[in-house]
């Protein structure tokens, strides 16, 4: 293989490394906030569970089944769910990230043994 060809990949492995870090800092970050007190008495527990329970028994609200009240709890649930698959989403990037660079670091150290 050429140097210049060498340098672009060393380059591009570099830039995946950065991005694979940022996702595995995200990831540290969510599960630091899912240990947290107050982020569990809130989010987990308030949001996602109680939050989700009420919004639910409310569509059977009598006083609540217009057709505007029915569209703004969906939307209030769907969004409970949405930002609930945005964590697992960051966890499942940040576990494959995890993977990613150490297979880019591997790779690294292949291509800078072989230009030495």
């Amino acid at each position: 293989m050429n140097n210049v060809n060498e340098d672009a990949q060393l380059e591009q492995i570099e830039i995946s490394m950065k991005q694979a870090r940022k996702s595995i800092d995200r990831m540290k970050s969510l599960e630091k906030l899912t240990n947290n007190k107050e982020f569990i008495n809130i989010v987990l527990e308030g949001y996602f569970e109680g939050e989700a329970s009420r919004l639910v028994l409310l569509k059977a609200d009598p006083a609540l089944q217009s057709v505007e009240d029915q569209k703004q709890l969906d939307n209030s649930i769907t969004a409970i769910g949405y930002l609930r698959q945005y964590f697992i989403t960051v966890n499942q990037i940040g576990r494959m990230s995890e993977k990613s660079l150490d297979a880019d670091q591997e790779t690294q150290e292949e291509l800078l043994a072989g230009v030495e």
